[in-house]
């Protein structure tokens, strides 16, 4: 009965997979870097959780394991950029939402971390389609909360950045959280940033902040004082352009945009600024006033003009917990413009990068080894993940649906006697 829970709870990544070999040896297959070119025919050797080697012929150690990749591809994980998986299950059922919904206006103080659930059946789902690392973050409010960046191998401890990012909504529903009006949304979010980084000093003595609360105010003071991400909702290109100047005004703070559908309208400039943004590239109708200049080749202009493009799902959405479908948002953004490479580095290396997450995102030696061997091209919808190791260590593919087709599909039917 021990041994029958332990190969359930490992079938499903409940608990971490053993290294069953120090060296695993891929071989043979079309790798993706990101680093460097593309190899028609190389190998991955991954060894203690990094990678130690890529290129053409690599030996490998007495006692390796090998794969042998060949006709497939071989790529880094890819890295969900915004997500609220492990947060909620399903879209259509409020009950399975085990996430942090800012209730109140100002919810800085909210941590997405600790409402992560490791064996929720979205990250199973999500691992086996090739998603190794992703960023989860409450929703709703002016100040949703604070955001974190999760290993996707089902493991307890699988918090890999907690506190990583804040995020905080500088459109319609931000402004509707600022007394209801744009005019007063930008002098309420520059009032918060003044408490926070003024905190503790404000607050001494019984005091009270501007716009903040004690506890909303130490939340949000290391990112306040550049310590930290500040990830700002935007999406119609005047209040892109606002965030931009607030970046002018407060020099030190680490500033980058989600949402950005009318980015293609200040795209120059948003390349001039040092930008980062994480978009939608499947956002082409208009779910609000502010998103009426939507377009499918969003992220190719954005990207033609040198901004920094990660792809993710934007909080909110049906989607939101869906991880897996970063890869065909990819694909989507390839069929309207964008460049095959930028687009697979958009769900790699480049929401990798956005997040402070080093040694993600590419195969080069030293690089946490984060791979996974595809059947085929990673954005054509009809390719699926065979193998997927993170930090080195293979993970199951085994999902709550897979396990349904292995029991239902052994049922025979009976004749009717």
């Amino acid at each position: 009965m021990i041994r029958a829970r332990i190969a359930i709870a490992l079938a499903f990544g409940l608990l971490s997979s053993p290294a069953w070999a120090e060296s695993v040896l891929i071989s043979g297959g079309k790798v993706v870097t990101n680093a460097g070119p593309m190899l028609e025919s190389g190998d991955v050797l991954i060894t203690d959780g990094k990678v130690a080697a890529v290129g053409k012929r690599v030996a490998a150690p007495a006692g390796a394991q090998r794969i042998d990749a060949t006709g497939k591809w071989v790529t880094p994980g890819l890295f969900a950029g915004l997500t609220r998986v492990g947060l909620a299950d399903i879209g259509l059922d409020d009950s399975s939402d085990i996430g942090t919904e800012g209730a109140d206006a100002i919810g800085a103080a909210l941590d997405a971390g600790p409402a992560f659930n490791p064996a929720s059946a979205s990250v199973s789902v999500s691992r086996a389609a090739g998603v190794t690392r992703a960023a989860i973050a409450p929703e709703g409010g002016l100040f949703s909360g604070r955001g974190a960046v999760v290993r996707l191998d089902g493991a307890p401890d699988s918090i890999a950045a907690p506190q990583a990012f804040i995020l905080l909504d500088a459109g319609e529903r931000g402004a509707s959280q600022a007394h209801g009006s744009r005019t007063s949304l930008w002098p309420t979010l520059e009032a918060a940033l003044d408490d926070a980084a003024s905190y503790p000093a404000r607050y001494r003595g019984g005091q009270t902040g501007l716009i903040l609360s004690e506890l909303d105010a130490q939340a949000l003071s290391p990112f306040a004082r550049g310590e930290g991400l500040l990830l700002i909702r935007a999406e119609r290109a005047a209040d892109l352009l606002q965030v931009m100047a607030l970046k002018r005004r407060h020099t030190a703070l680490k500033i980058a945009i989600i949402g950005a559908t009318e980015g293609w309208r200040v795209a120059s400039q948003l390349a001039q600024s040092g930008t980062p943004v994480l978009i939608d590239p499947m956002n082409a109708l208009p779910q609000s006033f502010e998103q009426l200049g939507a377009r499918l080749d969003n992220a190719a202009l954005l990207k033609a003009a040198g901004v920094k493009v990660s792809i993710g799902l934007m909080p909110g959405g049906d989607e939101a917990f869906q991880a897996r479908l970063v890869s065909q948002y990819a694909g989507n953004a390839v069929a309207n413009g964008m460049r095959w490479e930028d687009a697979f580095a958009a769900i790699t290396a480049a929401p990798a990068d956005l997040f402070g997450q080093r040694g993600l995102g590419r195969l080069s030696v030293g690089a946490i080894a984060d791979v996974v061997v595809w059947d085929g091209d990673p954005l054509e919808v009809t390719s699926a993940a065979e193998h997927v190791f993170i930090s080195g260590q293979e993970a199951s593919l085994a999902t709550r649906q897979t396990a349904l087709l292995a029991r239902y599909r052994k049922i025979v039917l009976k004749p009717k006697g």
